[in-house]
């Protein structure tokens, strides 16, 4: 990290002392994006700042209830009768307003971006007061470079220390496929983490169990794959909101089937509120292949601009809200609708790849 960034960023908290910020994650936070809000909110507390972390979907995954647990992260699950005129301004980590529904609620309400720190490819639907977008193994190690360079004193005496080294660790763990496809910015972070950092909560965080829904919805991604040209491709129906981390699970699990380089798994999340979103995740290790430009191509802009699908070096995801065809109707209904939305993913995957339907 260059030493200009953290100056721009401590005088950008330094001047906007004492206002209370919302710090934004995706609707599915991952345990990069927790950790570098976690450690934000800790750093913006000397400037007195107030952050509140906040997301609009479902923390599902048992490795990510296990960090927020044991570590005591607070974490506030967006409201519709949440008063966000409280916030002066809006900070996202770990993503750049396209994987959450917050975006646009908060622009709309006036609430400007301060800052966005990003380790994913430009997205281009936000600009903040400060930016810092690279591509690195994980947003943790941007946030341990800033620690490094003085924006917060490690003390291996203080239980937060502990718990923000511990944090970041599991972030730049997850991201980097435990360090394998990590860059030497995200090794040299690790190492100096290594000095602070829990190993016996960080392992009861990392051998959580997958839970019974998610392994019969790997099962399902199995069954169902369609391989191709080293494509395994999967639907695998309606799925509820809160088990919607078990989708890169399967991606990553059908990933490791022989003679295959990439991996693609969707479905169709559907909430309390009957609300549906096709959603995919994208995974690979073709060196020539860039998850983000795959999926930015196929699945195109939103009406205002907004790509609905995105992604980092090795993995992608992708979001589409299905509007008013969302809610309850007859089984038949819903398996043709589902029938509906599958072929038309599968043949925009299928020009995308360049094979038959």
């Amino acid at each position: 990290m260059q030493k200009d960034f953290f100056h721009s960023f401590s005088k950008l908290l330094d001047d906007h002392r004492n206002e209370k910020h919302a710090v934004i994650i995706q609707n599915y936070p991952d345990p990069d994006a927790i950790s570098c809000a976690f450690c934000h909110k800790a750093i913006s507390r000397a400037y007195g700042i107030q952050c509140d972390i906040i997301y609009d979907g479902t923390v599902s995954h048992q490795e990510n209830k296990a960090l927020i647990t044991l570590l005591e992260i607070e974490l506030i699950k967006y409201q519709p009768d949440m008063d966000i005129k409280q916030y002066k301004h809006c900070v996202f980590l770990d993503n750049q307003g396209t994987t959450s529904s917050l975006t646009r609620l908060f622009l709309d309400a006036g609430i400007k971006p301060l800052l966005i720190i990003d380790h994913h490819d430009k997205q281009d639907l936000l600009k903040a007061e400060l930016e810092y977008i690279i591509p690195i193994g994980a947003t943790a190690t941007i946030y341990t470079q800033l620690i490094q360079l003085g924006a917060y004193h490690f003390n291996a005496k203080e239980p937060e220390t502990k718990a923000l080294a511990t944090s970041l660790m599991h972030g730049i763990r997850t991201e980097t496929e435990s360090l394998i496809t990590a860059s030497r910015d995200d090794y040299l972070a690790a190492v100096y983490l290594s000095e602070f950092y829990s190993r016996d909560t960080l392992l009861t965080i990392s051998n959580q169990r997958k839970s019974h829904k998610a392994m019969n919805i790997i099962s399902r991604a199995l069954e169902n794959r369609l391989i191709k040209n080293s494509f395994s491709v999967s639907g695998i129906g309606f799925l509820r909101y809160e088990d919607r981390d078990a989708i890169p699970m399967a991606a990553d699990f059908l990933l490791t089937e022989e003679n295959i380089h990439t991996s693609i798994v969707y479905g169709i999340l559907v909430d309390e509120k009957t609300r549906e979103l096709l959603t995919g995740s994208m995974r690979t290790n073709n060196i020539t292949l860039e998850p983000d430009n795959f999926l930015k191509d196929t699945f195109g802009k939103d009406e205002k601009g907004g790509f609905y699908g995105g992604g980092k070096r090795q993995a992608g995801a992708f979001e589409i809200p299905l509007g008013f065809l969302s809610g309850e109707i007859s089984k038949e209904l819903s398996d043709k609708k589902w029938e509906l939305y599958n072929a038309i993913v599968i043949q925009k995957l299928s020009e995308k790849i360049g094979v038959e339907n």
